[in-house]
């Protein structure tokens, strides 16, 4: 009899346990305002609801800067960030930091106060202002025109700009005719000046000039190596929450532009709303992820191998689940 107890209380032990609901891993998450965080915002609600898988802290940086710093001196587990970003701190932290899904695709506009510009070579001769100099919009542009039969600063003169806002302010007045753009600050100056249209898109201009070798990548989420190594059931539930996250913000942009607005990621939901279908949220991960962000990162190695953090990252910079 007592033997028949023991048994039957050790079995009800390992029901217990195995029926359990599993420990919450904690994670901290830094996220940019923008495009590259908007993809998020309905994990936040869902984490702020107490309905998340693990138990998430969210940072809203308004600069690279910001999460650079998070990163390194480690108060961020995941991040994300600019696509060049991750290969700069892979570099900068010697491999400690691997690449986990790539989340924001081209989110780059050319707009104009006209209708002269229908093709990339219908830039030769015009000046277009821009912003992003000495980064990844620079370089972006740069090859776009190149691959097009049109020498950057000979065909055609680009004047840059320090701050997107500004620039935005300025094709919003009509005091500047062409320019060059991301999102949101496309959607502010469509929606405050009827007379400017979108010329071209980066993004479909890209994709014509290197179909299948890459993609134009913008934004991508990293995490800390060793943070995955520890604590790798916590980056697949939140890869998988993320995933269903990005889906529901494409999905329903009215909902999504609320959560966006709330949790800070942009400051006004009605733009959230009109910025999300030009914004590009995807979600992409394992060897796709690893064959279009190689393309996209040697490219702009060829341009600037300082934009990448001085050499390509190698296959251990990409995680697969």
């Amino acid at each position: 009899m007592k033997k028949f107890l023991a048994i039957l209380l050790i079995s009800v032990f390992i029901f217990t346990v195995s029926c359990a609901p599993a420990a919450k891993g904690d994670v901290r998450i830094t996220v940019l305002a923008g495009p590259t965080g908007m993809g998020a915002a309905k994990l936040m609600s869902d984490n702020a609801e107490g309905k998340a898988s693990n138990n998430y802290t969210f940072t809203v940086a308004t600069s690279p800067d910001e999460v650079t710093a998070a990163v390194i001196n480690g108060s961020a587990d995941i991040a994300a960030v600019p696509a060049n970003l991750a290969s700069v701190l892979y570099n900068k932290t010697e491999k400690d930091i691997q690449i986990i899904a790539v989340n924001t695709l081209g989110v780059l506009y050319v707009l104009e106060n006209g209708d002269s510009v229908n093709a990339v070579s219908d830039l030769r001769g015009k000046t277009l202002y821009a912003s992003g100099q000495a980064a990844t919009p620079e370089y972006i542009l740069k090859h776009v025109l190149k691959e097009n039969g049109v020498e950057p600063d000979v065909d055609v003169t680009i004047e840059y700009y320090g701050a997107h806002a500004e620039l935005a302010t300025l094709i919003s007045s009509g005091d500047i005719v062409l320019g060059m753009l991301p999102e949101p600050n496309v959607t502010s100056v469509l929606s405050a000046n009827p007379d400017v249209r979108i010329a071209l898109n980066l993004t479909e201009e890209w994709n014509k000039i290197s179909g299948d070798e890459s993609k134009l990548i913008q934004g991508c989420v990293i995490a800390s190596k060793s943070f995955i190594e520890a604590n790798k059931q916590a980056v697949d539930n939140f890869l998988d929450e993320y995933r269903e996250s990005i889906e529901y913000v494409n999905a329903n942009p009215a909902e999504a532009s609320q959560l966006i607005a709330d949790n800070g990621i942009l400051s006004k939901a009605d733009v959230a709303e009109k910025a999300i279908p030009n914004s590009n949220i995807v979600y992409i991960d394992g060897n796709e992820m690893q064959k279009q962000f190689s393309g996209m990162l040697k490219i702009l190695y060829d341009a600037n191998p300082a934009s990448v953090g001085g050499a390509l990252p190698d296959d251990v910079f990409y995680y697969k689940k």
